[in-house]
């Protein structure tokens, strides 16, 4: 043995349960073996965990989504399309900075990245709650939600396009089956009271919805999750603060319990739904999670039977069924 390869084994980092001064006694091809041993552990532990965390949030995000539609019905009474989208993102926001501030990581980007967050944040948070808020003043809960239901498409078709996501032919055929489910509530819930302007309303907004998803797509490996969501949502109120002179006429008149729904609204479908969304969005394809989405249609069925007692007629619970089947087919191997 040389002088320098002996030098060279007492002076390079030790490997996980080496003891000092060991290191010239032992040849080398017993000295390399326990580093790779000792990585496998650390390099499985991430998937394992993922695995259940990814679908975990997905299912926070359309449960809470799913709620929004109970609590946009019990404020809308009160609260006009503007007042009622200030009024949810500017809770959101405070919510977000307390979230924020409690895990202790904001980055703030720079450039394009902050000019880009601040872009979806004003089309996701502002623009598309004040085309659904506005749609829903005369579109019924069931046209709404058909609506709405074409951006789990659009976003699956944007993703195959501009991300390389391609078109998994039981991506497809989940989307399919679930959208006749959206079709089937729509169809059973529809109360024949729409018009023009709420139709195309409705289509934007769930245009804005599936370009909004592939925008942040894009983003998030800039910028982390949390920090997007809150900068996104800070820009969307900032640029309703128009309305702020509504919002507070609406607030000294409303009730007690539709401001409650807003607050509702700002903390739990907005703040949290939107964390979670975006760390499962971080970790698995825009094309799937947006197809989860669909599973919140008979939720909302469900938390409306239970909550405000309007009970499903068949067509919707088979339509619910149809929805759930759709989104297990799509999303059966998210990641």
């Amino acid at each position: 043995m040389t002088n320098a390869t002996a030098d060279s084994r007492q002076t390079s980092p030790l490997a996980p349960g080496r003891v000092p001064g060991m290191s010239t006694a032992v040849t080398p091809s017993t000295a390399t073996p326990p580093a790779p041993a000792a990585t496998p552990p650390a390099q499985a532990a991430p998937p394992s965990t993922n695995r259940w965390l990814v679908p975990a949030a997905a299912a926070v995000t359309v449960v809470l989504w799913g709620s929004a539609f109970i609590g946009i019905r019990s404020a809308g009474f009160d609260y006009t399309p503007g007042a009622l989208t200030l009024g949810r993102i500017l809770v959101g926001t405070l919510a977000l900075t307390v979230i924020a501030g409690l895990a202790g990581k904001l980055r703030l980007p720079r450039g394009r990245a902050l000019v880009g967050v601040a872009v979806w944040g004003v089309l996701w948070f502002g623009l598309y709650n004040l085309a659904l808020n506005a749609a829903e003043r005369t579109l019924d809960a069931g046209t709404a939600s058909l609506l709405v239901g074409l951006a789990p498409i659009l976003i699956a078709v944007f993703a195959g396009i501009s991300l390389g996501e391609g078109f998994p032919a039981r991506l497809l055929a989940g989307i399919g089956i679930a959208f006749a489910g959206v079709a089937g509530i729509a169809l059973a819930t529809s109360s024949g009271a729409s018009d023009v302007v709420s139709v195309l309303l409705g289509l934007a907004a769930a245009v804005v919805y599936a370009g909004s998803t592939i925008l942040q797509k894009r983003l998030l490996p800039q910028v982390d999750s949390l920090t997007m969501t809150w900068l996104g949502c800070l820009a969307g109120t900032i640029a309703c603060l128009p309305f702020a002179p509504v919002l507070l006429a609406e607030v000294a008149a409303a009730p007690a319990s539709a401001t409650l729904s807003v607050v509702y609204l700002g903390v739990f479908p907005t703040a949290i739904a939107f964390v979670t969304w975006g760390y499962a969005l971080t970790r698995t394809t825009a094309g799937r999670l947006g197809a989860a989405t669909y599973a919140a249609a008979p939720l909302a069925v469900l938390m409306s039977w239970a909550l405000l007692g309007e009970v499903p007629t068949p067509v919707a619970l088979v339509g619910g069924g149809l929805c759930l089947t759709g989104v297990l087919v799509a999303t059966l191997r998210l990641r």
